[in-house]
């Protein structure tokens, strides 16, 4: 018999040593045919951009490292990945999947593949496109020189004159 810590140890292996196996089995043949018909009926949603039309996802971690994050999902139209909506998706590891999963998939049944989102959101105010500097403090703005040369300091005149290299008529840079 086993104690409550005992058996919530064993359940917690369990549960890894399954989402590995599951990891390794969906890149097998049987399992990427069995991903390809959960994909065409949208069970793992679509995708959250609006230029990409409601594209179909796909399950992907971000590392293949048990423990490091939770699934997210793939959109093959514009190459990104999301936050699933689905509560019970946040809370899978991520490594349940791997980060070969998607595109294996997508290389085995290329007929599934979306063609690229080539529409890119254009902000705009009353019609007119954004500038990319209209956001301010968004982009770091290159140090601004002052147009005017400062005066020299009573310490730079004196070392000029001290210096026997100085030549004050030459202004070449």
């Amino acid at each position: 018999m086993l104690t409550d810590q005992q058996q919530e140890l064993l359940e917690s292996a369990a549960e890894m040593l399954y989402g590995l196996i599951h990891a390794r089995y969906i890149v097998t043949a049987r399992g990427l045919a069995a991903m390809l018909e959960k994909f065409k009926s949208c069970d793992f949603n679509r995708c959250p951009r609006v230029l990409c039309e409601g594209q179909a996802c796909l399950p992907v971690g971000t590392s293949d490292i048990p423990g490091q994050s939770t699934v997210k999902v793939f959109c093959p139209k514009c190459d990104d990945i999301y936050y699933p909506r689905s509560e019970y998706q946040c809370s899978i590891d991520g490594a349940y999947f791997g980060t070969t999963f998607p595109h294996l998939m997508l290389m085995t049944y290329p007929m599934y593949r979306p063609p690229k989102s080539s529409d890119v959101y254009v902000p705009r105010v009353f019609g007119f496109k954004m500038h990319p500097s209209a956001y301010g403090n968004r982009e770091i703005a290159p140090p601004r020189h002052p147009q005017r040369r400062a005066p020299p300091n009573n310490n730079d005149s004196r070392q000029r004159s001290q210096n026997p290299n100085n030549n004050d008529d030459d202004d070449s840079l």
